[in-house]
């Protein structure tokens, strides 16, 4: 038992020492400056960061604009690809980018929820791309009927002549 303990223990400490992100080099010449050679140890994985997981339309009237946009950014240092973006329900829509996006670059998807139906919006979009790790979008809010328009006062109704 405790050859385990002392293999998981060496293997952690191992692992955090080669885990660093960049080995520093030095170099010295005769009357020259230091040279620094940085040795790059990590890999080169794309990695996607929203700007917001949730969108919240509040109170939106019946046949609204139903539609919203979640925007990311490529944190990492690889080309990322969104490969499939889907909701949990046919009346949201998602609209994804279909080419890679660059280390750095700032892209978004575009969500239209179908404002026909009065009530309650909570619904989930998922975002599956070469991360690894599937994201979950929600939007939510309220579908209201819009208020009863009423009709102006005809002040030239042949019934008021007699007044």
């Amino acid at each position: 038992m405790k050859k385990i303990i002392i293999l998981s223990l060496l293997s952690l400490l191992s692992l955090a020492v080669f885990a660093q992100a960049e080995v520093k080099i030095e170099k010295k010449s005769k009357g020259k400056k230091k040279e620094v050679v940085v040795e790059d140890t990590l890999p080169k994985l794309p990695e996607i960061k929203f700007t917001s997981l949730v969108h919240d339309y509040g109170t939106i009237y019946k046949n609204g604009d139903g539609v919203c946009y979640f925007e990311f950014t490529n944190i990492g240092r690889a080309d990322l690809q969104l490969s499939n973006v889907s909701s949990s329900c046919g009346c949201t829509v998602p609209q994804w980018p279909k080419e890679p996006v660059a280390p750095g670059e700032t892209a978004s998807i575009k969500v239209s929820y179908n404002t026909s139906r009065v009530g309650g919006i909570n619904k989930n979009v998922y975002v599956d791309s070469n991360v690894g790790e599937r994201v979950t979008l929600t939007i939510k809010g309220n579908v209201v009927e819009p208020p009863q328009e009423i009709a102006p006062e005809n002040k030239t109704s042949p019934m008021l002549k007699n007044e």
